[in-house]
């Protein structure tokens, strides 16, 4: 797994351009006798891998593999890009999709051996940073006969997830105006860009009147070549995010019509593309608490003093405050063994119960439609920035010693999954309580954008 880890890490692709990636994933399963069903959900680099024994339940194990634009990185204590302006593996998707991997292939033998017996699954998931594939891998049902879902994420500690995360819009506005020489012929020409300013400005305005859990960020994608050129076209693209569904859906509807009155004090006109959307993630807390037990079964990770090394250094590059941050988590006596660490592999309790991150994840999808959870794996130095140069070289050196650890949570409870007729029904129940019916975020005869993440 080791090498397979460091053979994505030195290959990184953006999302929905994974071909090497999933290339690697498909052959090292394939040989392990799974059968690989490609281009799941419309998107070539998404694909499940599948090997079935006997009767039994089936369980589903998540993986990613696409990387992070603009961070390319040497394994190095100092900024040091290998390719200039290149894409890098900033959130250790090289790690989770080989973990994942190598899990599946471990309950495999195990049913070889006759000891579970059922269906288990690797899902390769492409775009996750841009959100995309897990959403529209669930509108083609990829997740529906699922029993149950178990997934992790490369961090700087090592716990279950119980907490939540945000629904989300992501979509674009284009305004098309006329060009004119903005000196000259300033009568003649209307503003594309000032189009998107003003929306822009009028969701400023909008914040004061969204719940305080609502987050609405937006990044022009293009304004104009010169400013004696009245732009003609001009484009933003906004994410929309909510506790629920419901909630992302109302503030949206308000943007749009924010858009509609921009093109209209400009006298432009506006179209909208929908890239993706994201349900909020519901952590079965059964599938934890399962996690948390074979946390205390396993090893923890045993990094070398050169990994201690390193990741001290790395520490000396964070942001002031980013271990403090950190820790202000942390519960005794781990507030006290991490603060003079460099890495800290040892299991905690779940830290987020009850609680909802800032962020998104198409992981809330799967979580819609089947009993799902995760975990964090230290693969980290303790305060690393997430999607920082820093993580980069984590996740290409000393972060791969953890991949066999988090491959082993991951078959281990996947195992408990399948065998454990109990807990997988108190799983289920809890799932049947905690959700509605599925429905995709996704706008009828919405594609997957292959376009948004082109180098």
């Amino acid at each position: 797994m080791d090498e397979l880890a460091l053979e994505l890490w030195e290959n990184p692709e953006l999302g929905l351009h994974e071909e090497h990636s999933a290339a690697q994933l498909k052959e090292f399963l394939s040989e392990e006798g799974f059968e690989i069903e490609t281009g799941v959900g419309g998107m070539p680099t998404a694909f499940v891998a599948a090997y079935s024994e006997g009767e039994g339940p089936t369980i589903g194990i998540l993986g990613e593999y696409d990387a992070l634009p603009g961070l390319s990185q040497a394994v190095s204590a100092e900024r040091e890009p290998i390719e200039e302006s290149g894409p890098g593996h900033g959130c250790g998707h090289n790690l989770f999709g080989t973990a994942g991997a190598g899990a599946a292939v471990a309950v495999k033998q195990a049913m070889e051996r006759g000891d579970a017996a059922g269906e288990i699954r690797f899902y390769g998931c492409p775009a996750e940073e841009t959100l995309v594939g897990k959403t529209f891998m669930a509108r083609d049902g990829a997740f529906d006969d699922l029993d149950a879902a178990v997934t992790w994420h490369p961090s700087d500690h090592t716990a279950p997830q119980r907490g939540s995360s945000l629904a989300l819009d992501s979509l674009s506005f284009r305004f098309e105006g006329e060009s004119s020489h903005a000196a000259a012929d300033p009568e003649n020409g209307r503003s594309a860009l000032d189009a998107v300013e003003l929306m822009n400005a009028g969701s400023e305005y909008m914040r004061e009147h969204v719940p305080e859990e609502v987050r609405v960020h937006y990044n022009i994608q293009e304004g104009g070549s010169a400013p004696n050129v009245v732009p003609a076209e001009a484009s933003v693209w906004y994410f929309v995010r909510a506790p629920e569904r419901e909630g992302v859906d109302r503030v949206t509807e308000w943007l749009r019509e924010i858009a509609d009155g921009a093109a209209t004090m400009t006298q432009t006109d506006v179209s909208e593309r929908y890239y993706t959307g994201a349900s909020r993630l519901v952590s079965n807390s059964v599938i934890a608490d399962t996690f948390r037990e074979n946390m205390e079964e396993a090893e923890p990770v045993s990094f070398d003093q050169e990994a201690h090394e390193l990741a001290a250094r790395l520490q000396e590059t964070f942001p002031e405050g980013s271990l403090e941050s950190t820790l202000e988590d942390f519960e005794e006596p781990h507030v006290e063994e991490a603060a003079d660490a460099a890495l800290y592999p040892e299991p905690m309790d779940a830290f987020d119960e009850g609680e909802s991150g800032g962020g998104s994840t198409e992981v809330g999808d799967v979580s819609q439609i089947t009993p799902t959870a995760q975990f964090r794996a230290t693969t980290w130095a303790l305060g690393t920035p997430g999607h920082s140069w820093q993580a980069v070289v984590a996740n290409g050196d000393f972060g791969r010693t953890a991949v066999p650890y988090a491959a082993k949570l991951l078959a281990g409870s996947a195992f408990d999954l399948l065998t454990d007729e109990e807990r997988l029904a108190e799983a289920q129940a809890e799932f049947e309580e905690e959700t509605e019916p599925y429905e995709t975020p996704l706008p009828e005869g919405t594609e997957p954008p292959f376009d948004l993440t082109e180098e």
